[in-house]
């Protein structure tokens, strides 16, 4: 890489599983920071988790990308100082145990911040680490059923629906990161790190819109809506002639107006109803009918070029299948391709967001279990082989992998 890094020299352990955390690691690592990963000697629990080919976990190799794998049994003392040796060379620790969990094992906040008074520590749980649910196991899944999405989410006459894949971790992952950002930048000002404490369902219930407010002030339940929107209208999904299916949105006075010109009603453009968001909700299935009928005897791309013209905003719904060949994504770099030890080319999401001067990369895929065990225990802590042998007879740390391991330094296979 050519480019500067913008998080090189910056170290982060994470010792956290499934998925919230790790993807804090994750993208922290895309930009640059050192990311240590801390697996139990067994093996993260996300190795066997969902599609794996010829043994390979696809969800390891992208979740794990950029980082380096150390094994350690942090409930066994020789794990935990091993652990505090570690930490004391870190910038950021991120974990989500159970509270209570780490102050059993010696590796509480009070501990490692008199260790390592710079040290930022992003403690990722459930529901936080106080409160009288802050002991309960947590997961996105509780998250967005708590949150009041899965509440709204679905349609009117069906069951409460949730997302078919990590939307809580994620939004969480994403609140965690800028959090770390945020508390590097007052370390360097103040010289002293921070706990940063990650409720996973908190997150979430940030991004709902106002509904505390609008409950507050009107005591109105947002209910589920399906592709409707509560706030304004039209905005929908239509199917094509050809099957395709395209979401509407015209949340902008202008544009509702010139997409109802465009289908053939501008009766409905002058009447006074049509003149207000809360109008046009009243009058939405009305609205549907005209719009759907429209685009129904129409194939899709007809359907796209004519919004264009107009310019109203228009998209296909697409399957992964449809965006990796989609023009614009691929004239982006939206899907990269990483070489895998074992795989070979391996494609993946890119990183996110894009920066000018300091883009980040994706530089190797996920690691074998402990493949930096000897480099970073051994080299960087200083301990010896005799005593790496040790840990090993005793379970504290897996035994070396077999090669080939991760790739590292100038070895490490560039994004392309």
């Amino acid at each position: 890489m050519t480019q500067p890094l913008p998080l090189q020299g910056i170290r982060v352990v994470d010792s956290a599983t499934l998925f919230a955390g790790p993807l804090i690691g994750t993208m922290l690592g895309d930009y640059g920071a050192d990311v240590i990963k801390v697996e139990h000697p067994d093996g993260d629990t996300l190795r066997s988790l969902g599609w794996e080919r010829d043994g390979v976990s696809l969800w390891w190799a992208t979740a794990a990308r950029n980082k380096r794998s150390v094994t350690l049994k942090l409930s066994d003392p020789d794990g935990a100082e091993a652990m505090r040796r570690l930490l004391a060379t870190a910038d950021v620790y991120v974990e989500n145990f159970r509270t209570g969990t780490l102050e059993r094992w010696g590796l509480g906040w009070e501990t490692l911040h008199a260790l390592n008074p710079r040290l930022i520590m992003v403690r990722t749980t459930g529901f936080g680490q106080t409160g009288p649910y802050a002991n309960r196991p947590g997961f996105g899944t509780l998250a967005e059923a708590m949150s009041g999405y899965a509440f709204m989410n679905g349609f009117p006459d069906g069951p409460p629906t949730l997302p078919p894949f990590a939307l809580g971790d994620g939004v969480a992952a994403l609140t965690g990161a800028y959090a770390t950002m945020l508390a590097l930048w007052w370390r360097d000002r103040s010289g002293t790190g921070q706990m940063i404490d990650l409720s996973i369902v908190e997150p979430l219930f940030w991004i709902l819109g106002p509904q505390a407010s609008v409950y507050d002030q009107l005591g109105i339940v947002q209910q589920r809506t399906g592709n409707r929107a509560p706030f304004t209208s039209p905005r929908n999904a239509y199917q094509a002639r050809d099957g395709v299916w395209l979401a509407v949105s015209a949340s902008a006075q202008s544009i509702a107006e010139r997409v109802m010109s465009l289908v053939g009603r501008s009766d409905l453009v002058v009447q006074p109803w049509f003149r207000s968001h809360s109008g046009r909700i009243e009058h939405q299935d009305e609205l549907d009918a005209a719009i759907g009928f429209w685009i129904a005897r129409r194939d899709a791309d007809e359907v796209i070029r004519a919004f264009e013209e107009v310019h109203a905003a228009v998209a296909p719904v697409m399957s992964i299948a449809d965006v990796v060949r989609d023009p614009q994504f691929i004239d982006r770099d939206m899907v990269t391709t990483v070489e895998h030890p074992k795989l070979g080319p391996l494609k993946m999401q890119n990183v996110v967001p894009r920066m000018s001067a300091t883009p980040g990369s994706v530089r190797w895929c996920g690691p074998e279990l402990g493949a930096s065990n000897e480099a970073i225990l051994g080299d960087e802590l200083g301990y010896s082989p005799a005593e790496l042998a040790d840990l090993v007879a005793k379970g504290v740390i897996a035994a070396p992998p077999g090669r080939p391991g991760e790739p590292a330094g100038d070895d490490a296979a560039p994004a392309r």
